[in-house]
């Protein structure tokens, strides 16, 4: 009886560390996407802008990194957050390693094509593209893996932002990258590719 206590005591200990991690590593990622707009609004001067996505110039590469944190005003970032935090949330199950593959994914596929199907002289800022990669890997996961959580969640997804989505990768609102859109949800749906694919192989 006293071994049963402990190793209960154990697991709860491991799940309630790893609910913290995740935590932390959602706040902080976030909190570093608010903290790069607020240093953008207090100092302009410094025109961090910049730093976006600019279709087929080579200064325009860095924006594959820089975009994402880049936002045009609260209600851009703010219209952003909530997928931040509920999708990303939900790709750090069941290894933080999940979400760490759907933002690079993400960021790769959404800069790349914004780089070479913007128009000329834009510049495509915002994480819009993440939320995009994020919920496109969700779904994706639950297609390969069959797992009968992820596809649960992938059904979640589908029916809360499935028609955001389809609108949101299509070529219909001016000002909106849909560009980014669309190639964060190709690089989510690749990296959920990828996860399944080794996850096969360890198995094997």
């Amino acid at each position: 009886m006293p071994q049963n206590k402990a190793s209960l005591s154990r697991a709860v200990h491991n799940a309630v560390s790893q609910f913290e991690t995740r935590v932390l590593v959602l706040v902080l990622f976030v909190g570093s996407i608010w903290a790069v707009f607020i240093a953008t609004a207090a100092f302009p001067e410094l025109h961090l802008y910049r730093y976006g996505v600019v279709p087929r110039t080579l200064s325009g590469l860095q924006g594959i990194l820089f975009a994402p944190w880049l936002h045009a005003s609260v209600g851009h970032i703010a219209a952003n957050t909530g997928g931040l935090i509920v999708l990303g949330w939900l790709c750090m199950w069941p290894r933080i390693s999940n979400f760490v593959s759907a933002t690079i994914g993400a960021m790769l596929g959404g800069g790349m094509c914004a780089w070479l199907f913007g128009a000329p002289h834009s510049v495509h800022i915002g994480a819009s593209g993440l939320v995009f990669g994020y919920a496109a890997y969700l779904v994706a996961r639950g297609l390969y893996t069959r797992n009968l959580l992820s596809v649960l969640v992938a059904g979640f997804v589908g029916f809360s932002y499935g028609l955001t989505m389809l609108f949101g990768v299509l070529p219909l609102y001016p000002g909106v990258s849909w560009q980014t859109h669309l190639g964060g949800a190709l690089g989510g749906a690749v990296a959920a590719r990828i996860g399944a694919r080794n996850r096969s192989r360890v198995r094997a």
